[in-house]
């Protein structure tokens, strides 16, 4: 926050004394504790502010008011962090104001024209505070969020060749393995990837016989998830395990995700040349070991001679994966463990497609909110743990009461997607907009909720903070 050049006697002292208690008050009051300290010492320090700038007391008056009615976010602050909290804020609050109305009648007009801030300063100020919020989105979106079409474009040509050169072993080694048409996936792929081009995905399709296996939905299974679904081997009487490739895979009746993710990486992981890859792209190509996952690291030989995004690693990760009709089963054990049956139902795909129709329908910019989203939460260590999906989520249900998402309306969606956003957190559910079932912030901890809370609770009377 600017404070202003020509503060009078007195106001340092209360600053100080705010700025203490704001760097004390996660000790004291908890994180939760210290949001609402925060929301109400910013009020505070606009009224210093604001009330310093006056020419004479009635002015004075005006503008206290207008410093308290953004108190009212403390009351607006859920009941947990509340309690026993906000009589410790509004005595402090109430002491700083007064002492400060007091130093403020005692001095004399006079002084006021004394300290004029010198034109230097000022013209420092005007620069500081003349862009807009409107404005600051747009500048945060094309320095930090959007990705430069070459950065893209190489990334893309890397993951291509790995791709074609994955698929070539394959078809060599597993001439019988029915796969389809390997291609790439993703953010990378539909423009939704931020900050910079570091990671894609390769998916791998597998050919079943839909005579012998049968896609079952979460709900109909015994997990009753319904994003972990499970392939049947059905027509056992008729045609007997064997018949099919994938009957190798089965695991109680049912193709194992797991089994086939296992044979991925001792096929693919353990198998291939990578040094002869690494030469061949004048990369250095490798798998990485550790973990259920299939990720190959393709880092620049150059890398230590620049440090331009574009010579960052790129991470590929291999993801067999099911389809029938508009329904995407993806081979993910780190989500669906321990069910070493389950495939993992990719909402992915329609969450992508349904942005895509709502902003070609009314030319908005939701797209571009979800990246600025998405870039703040990658840059910001607390909002670190919100993933893409409940940010997209989150901009579906707003566009279901939310119309105007043209490009001036920018800040106004932004701001709401922050309050929007604190509501889901004090609910501790943030319902999947094609699977209400599902509850997206079913993996954050308490801990991280609050970090999460705290930041989310500063930004708003603040918004540009999370845009540094």
């Amino acid at each position: 926050m600017y404070f202003q050049g020509n503060r009078r006697r007195g106001e340092d002292g209360i600053t100080v004394v705010i700025d203490f208690l704001l760097s004390n008050a996660r000790l004291v009051l908890g994180v939760g504790g210290a949001a609402m300290l925060g929301i109400a010492t910013l009020a505070v320090k606009r009224l210093i502010e604001r009330a310093g700038r006056a020419a004479d007391d009635e002015k004075v008056e005006q503008k206290m008011a207008e410093s308290w009615e953004e108190l009212s976010l403390v009351s607006a602050s859920p009941t947990m962090i509340r309690k026993g909290i906000e009589g410790v804020v509004m005595k402090h609050v109430a002491k700083a104001a007064k002492q400060q109305k007091a130093d403020l009648c005692q001095q004399p007009q006079a002084s006021s024209l004394e300290v004029q801030p010198k034109p230097e300063s000022k013209s420092k100020r005007l620069q500081l505070c003349v862009l807009s919020l409107q404005e600051r989105l747009q500048q945060y979106y094309h320095a930090r969020a959007a990705l430069s079409p070459q950065e893209v474009q190489r990334a893309q040509s890397l993951a291509l060749d790995i791709c074609a050169e994955i698929q070539g072993f394959l078809h060599s080694r597993h001439p019988d393995m029915p796969l389809g048409e390997m291609s790439l996936g993703g953010s990378l792929l539909d423009d939704l990837q931020v900050v910079t081009a570091d990671h894609a995905c390769l998916l791998v399709p597998l050919q079943l016989e839909a005579s012998l296996w049968r896609l079952v939905p979460g709900e109909e299974t015994l997990l009753t998830h319904p994003l972990h679904w499970m392939v049947r081997r059905i027509n056992l009487e008729y045609f007997p395990r064997g018949l099919s490739y994938w009957d190798r895979y089965l695991v109680g009746g049912y193709l194992s995700s797991e089994a086939v993710v296992n044979m991925f990486n001792k096929a693919v992981m353990e198998t291939v040349n990578w040094p002869s890859i690494s030469s061949t792209m004048d990369c250095l190509v490798r798998p990485v070991p550790g973990g259920p996952e299939l990720r190959i690291e393709i880092r620049p030989e150059n890398e230590g001679d620049s440090p331009h995004s574009s010579d960052q690693p790129l991470f590929i990760s291999m993801l067999p994966l099911l389809r029938e009709g508009d329904v995407v089963l993806t081979a993910q054990p780190e989500l669906t463990s321990p069910w070493v049956n389950a495939w993992h139902l990719s909402l992915y795909p329609w969450e992508t497609q349904r942005l895509a129709q709502l902003d070609t329908a009314d030319g908005g910019y939701r797209r571009q909110t979800l990246k600025t989203l998405k870039a703040v939460c990658r840059l910001n260590p607390a909002l670190r743990p919100l993933e893409a999906a409940p940010l997209a989520n989150l901009i579906l249900h707003l566009s279901d009461g939310e119309s105007d998402w043209s490009e001036s309306s920018l800040d106004v969606r932004f701001q709401q997607c922050i309050t929007e956003l604190i509501g889901y957190l004090e609910q501790g559910a943030l319902h999947s907009y094609f699977k209400p079932a599902v509850n997206l912030l079913s993996s954050l901890s308490e801990d991280q909720v609050d970090q999460m809370g705290f930041m989310l609770y500063c930004a708003v009377s603040e918004p540009e903070i999370l845009l540094i």
